[in-house]
């Protein structure tokens, strides 16, 4: 039986673990041929390699995100081995400054935050799109959060930069629209990844209270279900949907 994304071509980004390695895992499994862009080099080549041992094809790119040329190799890259890009989902992102009052948050860490999440989302979107546009179709599909855009963050540097991915999103969606390419921003709710579990431990801590007992009762979800949506947005039936998609 054909997978949902047979002959489609995905750049991930911060596709090494967390919703980005779950992403790639699916959308392999789904029929798409994977480019996994991030910095962590073991856990992206672990990653290639298990979607190779479960037949599917994938390659590694070791990208930062908050440089351009790296971001436009990393597209590139989809066309040097695939020869087409049809889909960007953009997973990288950090949460830095937690539990930290504003009056006393460091600019280089809300600077950082900014970098990463913002201008890593810009710059990758960037150079995909100028892809989908030869090919007049494609999915851009952006990982934002509830933080930011439907309520408070644990770090004013985070909720902002979610909140400006998700502004950067309404932004283009129309432009994209009209060359073919749709744009998704993705809310995820409390997911257990390795960002989450760290702040739910510095929150714990934050308050006094034992962090393993914090993890245990926080109720993380599996990035397996994001990886599901995002699939779902990715495909042909995801067609059908618009805008901003807020999951569990």
């Amino acid at each position: 039986m054909p997978g949902r994304l047979d002959g489609t071509v995905a750049v991930i980004t911060g596709g090494a673990r967390g919703i980005g390695g779950a992403t790639a895992l699916r959308f392999a499994a789904e029929g798409a041929k994977v480019i996994v862009g991030d910095l962590l080099d073991v856990e992206g080549n672990e990653t290639v390699a298990a979607i190779h041992a479960a037949g599917g094809e994938a390659h590694f790119v070791k990208t930062d995100v908050t440089d351009e040329e790296q971001c436009r190799a990393l597209c590139q890259a989809a066309i040097d081995q695939y020869g087409q890009l049809d889909v960007i989902v953009t997973c990288a992102g950090v949460l830095q400054g937690a539990y930290t009052a504003l009056e006393d948050f460091d600019l280089d860490t809300f600077e950082r935050v900014q970098d990463i999440n913002v201008r890593g989302t810009f710059l990758a979107v960037k150079h995909a799109v100028s892809h989908m546009k030869q090919a007049g179709s494609g999915t851009v599909i952006c990982i934002s959060s509830g933080a930011g855009v439907s309520g408070g963050s644990s770090s004013v540097a985070y909720g902002t930069s979610k909140a400006g991915v998700h502004g950067f999103v309404k932004c283009i969606e129309d432009q994209l629209r009209r060359a073919g390419i749709r744009a998704h921003a993705v809310c995820p709710g409390s997911v257990d990844t390795p960002l989450k579990r760290q702040n739910v431990v510095d929150g714990a801590r934050a308050a006094g209270r034992d962090p393993d007992q914090a993890l245990g009762t926080a109720g993380l979800v599996d990035p397996a279900g994001i990886a599901g949506v995002l699939t779902f947005l990715a495909s042909e039936e995801g067609s059908y949907v618009r805008g901003a998609v807020f999951t569990r």
